[in-house]
């Protein structure tokens, strides 16, 4: 492969997958109730605005699920399947598209898990040295007490050392190896 389909292949996967976990955001904090006031959920909705504006004329929600994010998500990780297929000379089969496809976003959204909680727990070293309010800070909370909340119940404190992070993280690790070997 030559060194401007390499190229081209990676900032498919970069635009695409940076686009596609903006979304996955905004439809994670319209779900957990996340302050659509802060600084970081602006930035997530200007940036996801104007196709999801179009998209909720045709596709409403149901209940408090934002289908129109949902439809967007599927939509672009399609797109990007075939674009990278096409950048390799490559059409792939409607069902490789869709089982890659849902791997793919499920690995997403395990990355951005994982990613969350280590961010997350840097802030909290770094806020409890410095003190104050940290938007980025607040928002991860949100994100990731659902997943915290439980093993906090489960696992106490040791001293002042919170081990939950710990665990999500070989959780997810290990549910990221469980989606990646089921769906190939």
């Amino acid at each position: 492969m030559n060194p401007g389909t390499q190229i081209g292949l990676m900032l498919v996967n970069a635009l695409f997958s940076f686009y596609i976990v903006v979304v996955m955001l905004r439809l994670l904090f319209a779900l957990l109730h996340a302050d659509f006031y802060n600084p970081v959920s602006q930035f997530v909705v200007t940036l996801t605005n104007p196709p999801l504006r179009v998209l909720r004329r045709f596709v409403p929600a149901i209940g408090r699920l934002d289908t129109a994010s949902v439809v967007l998500i599927v939509v672009l990780q399609v797109v990007e399947i075939y674009l990278l297929g096409a950048l390799q000379g490559i059409v792939p089969p409607l069902l490789a598209v869709l089982i890659l496809g849902v791997r793919e976003l499920l690995s997403l959204l395990i990355y951005l898990y994982i990613g969350a909680i280590i961010v997350m727990a840097l802030l909290s070293w770094v806020s409890m040295a410095g003190g104050g309010y940290n938007p980025i800070a607040a928002l991860l909370d949100t994100l990731t007490r659902p997943l915290l909340a439980p093993i906090r119940k489960v696992v106490p404190l040791i001293g002042m050392v919170d081990l939950s992070p710990l665990i999500a993280l070989l959780a997810l690790n290990a549910a990221l190896i469980l989606v990646r070997s089921v769906l190939g």
